[in-house]
């Protein structure tokens, strides 16, 4: 079981993001989320931590399991990884932003923004969002690393996870 969990909050073509104050990531754009906790499953996990990092209460039946995200060294070596969800909630829902908190700002972002080829300011997201957005079937999205610089990622179809 891997030890963390992030969301990314879609309305129309903008996204709800986090740009983090702490070390991980300190200053990119990324998703909500974070660790789990003891005994609780990642969809129960991901529900505390949008609540806790946004004050939304999301339903379960918005957030759709996405897959992983994985991490490995140019060696192979695993070193963990993230349960991946995307919630999509209605327009008619207001989340007026810039919002700071302790997490961090949090902001929506569009689409083209996010995924724009000279942004800089993106965690690693860029390789696999739009699959995540557009295909309905769960990855786990391996991510090479060389060092901190991400140098692969290979998609592999998620037949079953045991959790969902």
């Amino acid at each position: 079981m891997l030890k963390f969990t992030i969301c990314f909050i879609k309305q129309g073509n903008h996204f709800l993001m986090l740009n983090r104050e702490s070390p991980e990531w300190m200053g990119a754009w990324n998703g909500v989320g974070g660790k789990l906790e003891e005994n609780e499953t990642p969809i129960e996990g991901i529900l505390r931590e949008v609540k806790e990092e946004t004050h939304l209460e999301l339903q379960q039946d918005l957030v759709q399991y996405k897959g992983k995200v994985t991490w490995y060294d140019v060696n192979g070596t695993f070193y963990g990884g993230m349960y991946l969800f995307l919630a999509e909630i209605p327009e008619s829902m207001r989340y007026a932003t810039p919002v700071k908190t302790a997490e961090g700002i949090l902001d929506w972002k569009s689409l083209d923004w996010l995924l724009h080829p000279q942004n800089k300011g993106v965690a690693d997201v860029k390789r696999f969002f739009e699959t995540m957005i557009h295909d309905a079937h769960p990855y786990d999205y391996r991510c090479l690393y060389d060092e901190d610089l991400l140098v692969d990622v290979e998609k592999v179809k998620i037949v079953e996870e045991p959790f969902v």
